[in-house]
This record gives structure tokens, sequence and C-alpha cells, in this order.
């Protein structure tokens, strides 16, 4: 991304953004806020500036937890909730490796410190915890599915 541009770069930044939200390159969720400093070249302010101005244009909404959307998609639940789908969705059982936290990123499109915030929260109700191996586990499946302790 130009620096220094007389409509500023942040202005230039959302301007990109809504294009690719208007052809539907994104349709739902926006990529995190690091990975958008890392395809704009720009610092965290200026992303910050650029969904800002989104945001008021009534073009995306921030979700507590979830991330931005684009307004009228995508799952407003809090992160360690969908998260946790992962054991809701009846393809793990107890003691199966749980995925890394690179991979959940990358599924859920969250920052690191977001999937290590839902991390910690789904080991403090006992859902999952370390492995044998590096890594995690499941421990224990969410209420109301299978079984719920280890």
């Amino acid at each position: 991304m130009p620096q220094g541009s007389p409509r500023g770069t942040y202005l230039e930044v959302s301007e990109s953004l809504r294009v690719k939200i208007r052809d539907g390159e994104i349709t739902e969720a926006l990529p995190s806020q690091s990975a958008l400093v890392s395809e704009y070249g720009v610092s965290r302010s200026t992303i910050e500036r650029a969904l800002a101005a989104l945001k008021a244009d009534g073009v995306i909404e921030s979700v507590q937890g979830a991330g931005w959307f684009v307004v009228g998609t995508g799952d407003r639940r809090p992160l360690v909730e969908r998260v946790t789908d992962l054991l809701r969705g009846g393809e793990v059982k107890v003691g199966d490796r749980f995925p890394t936290e690179k991979e959940l990123c990358e599924r859920f499109g969250a920052s690191r410190t977001a999937m290590r915030s839902a991390i910690a929260q789904m080991e403090g109700q006992g859902l999952i915890g370390k492995g044998a191996e590096r890594g995690r586990e499941v421990r224990a499946l969410p209420a109301g599915r299978g079984t719920q302790t280890v």
C-alpha cells in the first residue's frame, strides 16, 4: 500500500476492503487485524481507522470476541462458543487430539490472542487439556452431546 496519499492511507485501505466486499471476495467475516496489517503493509492504527470508517458507513460491524463482519452476515457468537462447537459436532470423542492454535486461527479467521483466550476458557471448563505429547486433547464433551467426563 503506498504511503503518503493525500486521501490518507486508511481511506485507501477502507476503499480496498469495500471493493472486496462489493465484489464478493469478502462475504462474511473480515480477516483478522493482524492479517490486514500484513496484507496492506500498514500499521494496526491505520487498519483500525479503516475499519472504523467502514463501520461508520454501515458496511461492517464489530462483534466482541468474534471479529469484524459484513453487515447482515456471519456467526455473531463469541469465539469460544464457535470453537466449542467443534466438540458438539460428533466428529471427536474424549481423548482425541484437539486442533492446534494455528489451525484454529486459520479456520476461524481469529487472531492468536483471541484464540488463546478461547482455548483458556475451554481448558477452564475442563473440555480440553494438555495431551500426552505437545498439544491438547479433548477431555470432555459439552453438555448435551455424548459422554461428559473423562
